[in-house]
């Protein structure tokens, strides 16, 4: 069963890869990704914080909170919470590229277009085989508008892609407010694949204390369906290759992605939760029902789902939210 798969210009033994986790810190484990058939290993970020502490000793003249109180600068991590400075990151580069033949794929997490994209140059010469931008942003000033939340993610792009050549992908959130229309304009601005989606981690509030609470929440199945959505609607009119990262635990979740029109899957939680050797699971899986239904290859596969034969997509859409909910039944 032909399981390959070609996202940011490689050529991958299938679709599953590890996406970005703290999986990556353990050469061990690295080794275990890859044996248990991860086709690539996606690194976890590295943030833009980390860079502006070590390179002015402060994250005070950061654009993001350069109108805040002093003590903004507690909202952050201290240095040593984080498993990887920008040193070490640019060292387990190196480590990762020598333990494994899988293609690694390093990540960067700003928010400015600044001086710490200067550091995509270093983890290209470092040996990274691509480059993903995670530009997670969650605009709260009610002066700034959506073109200057689309802008500052366009700026980043051309910014790194003017001063690299390694293949980048831009991992996006769903909360644009034209989700498809910014699809494009970040393809034309130089994205050579998207990823779909970031997750926004939801605090909570400890109501004793009168604290917000900070914890990671692993995703489940159910948390593919977003994904699947904007999957199947971009499927026609992006040309560059789309991931899937959130939400895919099992080979059914693996073959709802393909069905959509996803070239790659990035397989987290799961992995978390079961260990590396659920990517055999997953791989075997998908293979098995693909024989079973006479599919011959991924790309036979790949956007038979998808909202590309609708002649209005958003007709559709619309039209399946009513049917959802004049069906519900006590």
């Amino acid at each position: 069963m032909n399981l390959t798969t070609k996202y940011l210009g490689l050529n991958l033994s299938s679709p599953l890869m590890v996406g970005a986790s703290p999986l990556v810190w353990d050469m061990g484990m690295v080794r275990r990704l890859e044996d248990a058939g991860s086709s690539a290993i996606v690194m976890q970020s590295l943030f833009e914080e980390q860079i502006t502490r070590e390179q002015f000793g402060t994250i005070m003249d950061m654009e993001l909170h350069a109108e805040s109180f002093a003590e903004a600068i507690s909202y952050f991590p201290t240095a040593d919470e984080f498993k990887m400075g920008p040193d070490n990151y640019l060292e387990s580069i190196r480590k990762i590229k020598a333990a494994v033949k899988v293609p690694v794929i390093a990540s960067l997490n700003g928010t400015t277009a600044k001086g710490w994209l200067d550091y995509a140059k270093q983890i290209q010469e470092a040996g990274a085989d691509a480059l993903e931008l995670n530009v997670y942003y969650l605009p709260t000033n009610p002066l700034e508008t959506s073109e200057a939340v689309e802008r500052r993610t366009l700026d980043i792009i051309r910014m790194v892609k003017s001063s690299i050549t390694l293949p980048v992908a831009v991992k996006l959130s769903p909360y644009f407010s034209s989700m498809a229309h910014f699809a494009k304009v970040v393809e034309g601005a130089g994205a050579d694949a998207l990823v779909l989606f970031n997750r926004f981690y939801q605090p909570d509030i400890d109501i004793e204390n009168l604290e917000v609470i900070s914890n990671l929440e692993l995703s489940g199945p159910s948390t593919l369906r977003l994904r699947m959505r904007w999957l199947a609607i971009l499927y026609s009119h992006i040309k560059v290759p789309m991931a899937v990262s959130g939400g895919v635990h099992s080979a059914t979740d693996a073959i709802k992605a393909t069905m959509t029109g996803a070239t790659a899957i990035q397989m987290t939680s799961a992995l978390l939760k079961h260990g590396p050797e659920h990517l055999k699971t997953v791989r075997d899986g998908m293979a098995q029902w693909m024989e079973e239904h006479e599919y011959e290859s991924l790309e036979q596969m790949r956007g038979s789902m998808s909202l590309m034969k609708s002649p209005n997509p958003a007709a559709f859409e619309r039209a399946n939210y009513m049917r959802v909910l004049s069906g519900w039944k006590a």
